[in-house]
């Protein structure tokens, strides 16, 4: 009898543990596992900024690294290749003689036309298509409420979701896995290669930076293990939260999350087990809190679509805002009037990373004190956030600039009086107040 086979497509779930898509894909007798590079997400935007940079590039190639050894390691393979995933698939399909494809289902709009277009190229060939969701601490199906009825109030979904809704149960990652005999994997695209001929390069590394991010499931475990279990330091988050300098402030979960090398899900059973085990206090039920506002925006980019990233998004008689690029070029830079503001941004341009209580402060920065279009900021944390996430990106955006979710008709931030909460010593804007970078030379 000739065995069922599936490919299973990795897209924002580089990960075996706790992965919806690939359990569904393992239902079949075998399995060839494959990342697609596409082109198109490397390039410009209609504001001139590559999509993905290179701090994002680098943590992705780690992280396709990482899941190759994990599945070579259980009996697998992982072919990686470059272009439209709408022409590999397909033929990848007709050449290990697959009947399905599976993949976790994406919500904003570049990812569904994607799906659209790699749906319509499987089924003309007569195969099957199967988008599972994986991405979220709740399930969709299992909200309280339909999603044209999602509350437009965060506050109002969380109380809701907490009270009448359940997480469901962690998928174990497989043991082992079964591959069409003779497939081996793919080599790894060489980083300073790949960048090259997106136009870019890899900037040096500066020891400034808040950790050496990694990117792969095994260190996002690592991660975990080191603020839950080794330090302790999730019993403080509610906090340090806020911090803006050091590794253990806030959990920095964020680039893992978004490249799916760890499940929402996976972190909230970690805490729920830490609450058993060790403290149950205001720090660990605010973790979970953090999540459910990442479910939230998530569950917002499906009820409004594109509406999202249009320029008054979800308020409609909001103010027009502007496009001036010398003032955007010198924010970009940390070269504004605001020294909160440019220690800020040039920690995000140096590193890839930038506190949360940095980006509210820079986003209202932008909005309201420069008069900047949202989209244009937005567009700038795309190419640079190691953790770019678009409906949380463009929901914090709106939320920041008003035209969002915030029930508050202005959310301006007085910069001079953050940095006196948050940084009232001076040593983080210190910290980056030079462009001389301390070379980690490990």
């Amino acid at each position: 009898m000739t065995p069922t086979r599936t490919l299973h497509w990795f897209r924002n779930d580089l990960r075996l543990d706790d992965n919806p898509a690939l359990a569904k894909a393992l239902r079949s007798d075998e399995t060839v596992a494959v990342v697609v590079l596409d082109d198109g997400f490397w390039d410009e935007d209609r504001w001139g900024h590559v999509k993905t940079g290179p701090f994002r590039t680098r943590f992705l190639l780690e992280s396709i690294a990482d899941l190759k050894a994990a599945l070579e390691e259980r009996g697998g393979a992982l072919l990686i290749r470059r272009g439209k995933p709408e022409d590999i698939l397909p033929a990848l399909m007709k050449q290990h003689a697959c009947t399905q494809l599976t993949a976790q289902a994406e919500h904003t709009p570049e990812e569904l036309e994607i799906e659209a277009a790699v749906e319509r190229a499987v089924r003309t060939q007569g195969d099957a298509c199967s988008w599972v969701e994986g991405h979220t601490l709740y399930h969709p199906d299992d909200l309280p409420m339909d999603l044209d009825a999602l509350p437009d109030i965060f506050t109002q979904f969380r109380k809701k979701v907490e009270k009448l809704s359940e997480v469901r149960e962690c998928i174990p990652a497989p043991t082992r896995l079964t591959t069409p005999e003779g497939l081996t994997s793919d080599k790894v695209p060489d980083l300073d290669e790949f960048l090259a001929s997106t136009g870019q390069t890899m900037p040096p590394v500066d020891s400034r930076s808040v950790l050496p991010f990694k990117g792969g499931a095994s260190e996002a475990r690592a991660r975990l293990k080191h603020y839950f279990w080794d330090t302790k330091r999730l019993a403080a988050y509610k906090k340090t939260r806020n911090g803006l300098v050091g590794a253990d402030y806030s959990s920095k979960f964020s680039p893992w999350l978004a490249h799916g090398c760890i499940s929402p899900r996976r972190i909230a059973s970690e805490v729920y087990r830490f609450e058993d085990s060790v403290e149950a206090n205001d720090s660990t039920y605010w973790l979970v809190f953090e999540l459910i506002w990442r479910d939230y925006f998530r569950f917002v980019a499906m009820k409004y679509g594109s509406r999202i990233f249009h320029r008054k998004a979800l308020k409609p008689d909001s103010a027009n805002r502007g496009t001036q690029r010398p003032a955007l070029e010198a924010w970009k830079e940390g070269r504004t009037r605001d020294a909160f503001v440019n220690a800020n941004m040039k920690e995000l341009a140096r590193t890839g990373f930038m506190s949360n209580r940095g980006r509210q402060n820079v986003a209202s920065y932008l909005v309201h004190d420069l008069g900047i279009d949202w989209r244009l900021g937005a567009s700038w944390f795309e190419h640079m956030l190691l953790d770019y996430d678009p409906a949380s990106n463009a929901g914090n955006w709106i939320y920041v600039s008003g035209v969002g979710n915030d029930p508050r008709p202005n959310r301006k931030f007085n910069t001079q009086r953050q940095a006196e909460m948050y940084d009232g010593d001076g040593t983080y804007q210190t910290l980056w107040s030079t462009d001389a970078l301390e070379l980690d030379v490990r």
